[in-house]
């Protein structure tokens, strides 16, 4: 698509829209985004909808020129937990691609730190299973295409936190990495990343 692409983000309140509390709404020229920000919530109103005055916002989002080496500039919207961007394929072709928002990234890696430490004490298993349902849920949601960097990131968060955290359940002395990949990694690895969702 040539052109400015302008996006918007609307949320329905008022009523229950299961699935459809949430849109993006592209248009190729700017006149024409800024006339449905101007008719959607009358349209909306017809319905006994609001459109929410904090996350609804228009914003600037276009491909970058085909011969230009950097996306500077063509702006990037996070939306339901992902950031989308304009990056290049291994072709040279410019694609919109999406990443886990940084804040949510921060958010679930310290409640993984906190989740360790204090539950360092219950049975190993335990542990295990519960760390294990927390990263399949994390990739089950973000395991996109393009996204597996993000995941990754998670996962060896995880390892350390748990590593971590064993390692201070008895007043002995400090675990060694070596060690908790030997008596533990090795017998209860943690699942690993992988993509979910081609889309």
């Amino acid at each position: 698509m040539s052109g400015d692409v302008h996006v918007r983000f609307c949320e329905g309140v008022g009523v229950r829209l299961p699935r459809a509390t949430h849109l993006i709404i592209g248009c190729e020229l700017e006149a024409d985004a800024r006339r449905v920000m101007e008719v959607l919530p009358r349209r909306f109103a017809r319905f006994r909808l609001t459109i929410h005055p904090e996350k609804t916002v228009l914003t600037a989002f276009k491909r970058p020129p085909s011969r230009s080496q950097s996306a500077g500039g063509t702006g990037t919207f996070d939306f339901l937990g992902f950031t989308h961007y304009w990056a290049k394929t291994r072709r040279g072709y410019w694609v919109i691609k999406r990443k886990t928002i940084g804040k949510r990234l921060r958010r679930f890696m310290k409640g993984i730190w906190t989740w360790c430490r204090e539950n360092r004490h219950a049975p190993l298993q335990e542990q295990y299973q519960t760390l294990s349902l927390k990263l399949r849920g994390y990739y089950q949601y973000y395991g996109i295409r393009g996204n597996f960097k993000m995941l990754e990131v998670v996962f060896e968060h995880t390892e350390r936190a748990w590593q971590y955290w064993l390692s201070r359940r008895s007043h002995k002395g400090h675990s060694t990495w070596q060690k908790f990949v030997d008596a533990v990694h090795r017998k209860l690895p943690l699942p690993k990343p992988r993509i979910i969702h081609h889309i």
